[in-house]
């Protein structure tokens, strides 16, 4: 098997994650324009994330949050992004390195990213959809948090993860170690 010096993989993810960083740091500038609206799932265990002693007990290892109607001073640097969300009624500021993003999800667009995260400690970097456990922000918020979508369905409404983990009935995970060489 040959190796990947250049390591392509890392390049792809690093550049989709730019996606992100631009996205929200024009966001955090001028706000949500139109319908946009964003799932984000993160892996509450990747180093820099930054919880409250509530969140990281109640979600130790995934949690996907909506930033949509209730979320306020978002603050994006070159490695993280800053929100404030209300969880059941409490507002919480959450610090999230962009590598700790395991998902982003537009569902107006029907856009999605799935990134792979490499938790120190942790022998399983996960490349496969994440299956954990979903934060949703205030009960204004009647969605379904997808937290696996690439391409997203083509209905227009976002659809719930199923329970095992699978992407939503009508969407494929696609995996970038799907278009190396074996």
């Amino acid at each position: 098997m040959t190796i990947d010096y250049i390591r392509y993989d890392i390049l792809t993810q690093d550049a989709l994650r730019s996606v992100v960083h631009t996205v929200l740091a024009d966001v955090a500038a001028k706000g949500l324009p139109g319908e946009h609206h964003f799932f984000i799932s993160i892996d509450t265990r990747a180093d820099g994330v930054g919880l409250s002693p509530r969140l990281k007990a109640q979600y130790p290892k995934e949690m996907t949050v909506v930033l949509q109607h209730q979320f306020w001073d978002m603050v994006v640097t070159e490695d993280r992004f800053e929100v404030g969300l209300s969880f059941n009624g409490v507002p919480e500021r959450l610090v999230v390195p962009f590598r700790a993003i395991k998902g982003f999800v537009d569902p107006s667009v029907q856009f999605g990213l799935q990134f792979s995260v490499a938790v120190e400690g942790d022998d399983s970097a996960e490349a496969a959809p994440p299956g954990g456990e979903t934060a949703r922000p205030p009960a204004r918020h009647d969605h379904s948090a997808p937290t696996a979508a690439l391409p997203l369905a083509a209905n227009p409404a976002p659809a719930a993860a199923k329970p095992d983990g699978e992407p939503p009935a009508g969407g494929e995970v696609v995996r970038l170690d799907r278009f190396r060489k074996k």
